[in-house]
């Protein structure tokens, strides 16, 4: 797996990841304003993907295993949206795109926060979006804004006193949950 910054030719692979996870946060493949929203993002250089190995198919687009779109304004850094395709669960992609992004721009002290389901959303339990995060070190935090299709939403948060490089070693390694554990299949703080 390549995990990487996106591109504008990046963007039918975000609509495709959007699409699997369109029953837990409503439209988004038609919306204008999430095609806008990751173009902006890869503009910055803040959308990342991860995509299949070297071995691909020549002159071919791998179809991407996940996708992360990031706010980097320290002290408070933002998972904006997160999601990992259905083929890709439980093997390390969420996990392998957050240390990418970490590793990238939080810099410490500060906090990063994404805004994920509510316990009580039927995709609490099925994407494993709540159990991802505490196992990244994430912690509830207050109830927010329910989503666009009336789900219930809650922050996570995480403390970073230090920055992120000097805290750990291998970022990847720690944020890498046991296999088949814990992969979310959709995060998104719309």
């Amino acid at each position: 797996m390549i995990v990487r910054l996106a591109r504008e030719r990046d963007l039918p692979g975000f609509l495709g990841l959007a699409a699997q996870v369109e029953h837990w946060f409503g439209p988004m493949v038609d919306d204008p304003g999430f095609s806008d929203a990751v173009a902006e993002h890869i503009r910055d250089s803040k959308a990342f993907v991860a995509e299949s190995g070297p071995d691909t198919v020549p002159d071919s687009e791998p179809p991407l295993l996940g996708g992360l779109l990031f706010g980097s304004d320290s002290p408070t850094f933002h998972v904006h949206w997160l999601v990992v395709s259905r083929q890709a669960r439980g093997q390390g992609v969420g996990a392998a795109l957050m240390a990418d992004a970490m590793k990238r721009y939080v810099t410490g002290p500060g906090t990063v926060e994404v805004v994920t389901f509510g316990a009580d959303h039927p995709g609490a339990v099925d994407s494993g979006a709540r159990v991802f995060y505490e196992r990244l070190g994430f912690t509830p935090a207050e109830a927010t804004d329910p989503g666009p299709e009336g789900g219930s939403r809650q922050i996570y948060r995480l403390t970073v006193s230090r920055p992120r490089h000097l805290e750990q070693a291998d970022p990847v390694r720690e944020l890498t949950p046991p296999q088949g554990e814990g992969e979310s299949s959709g995060m998104c703080s719309r």
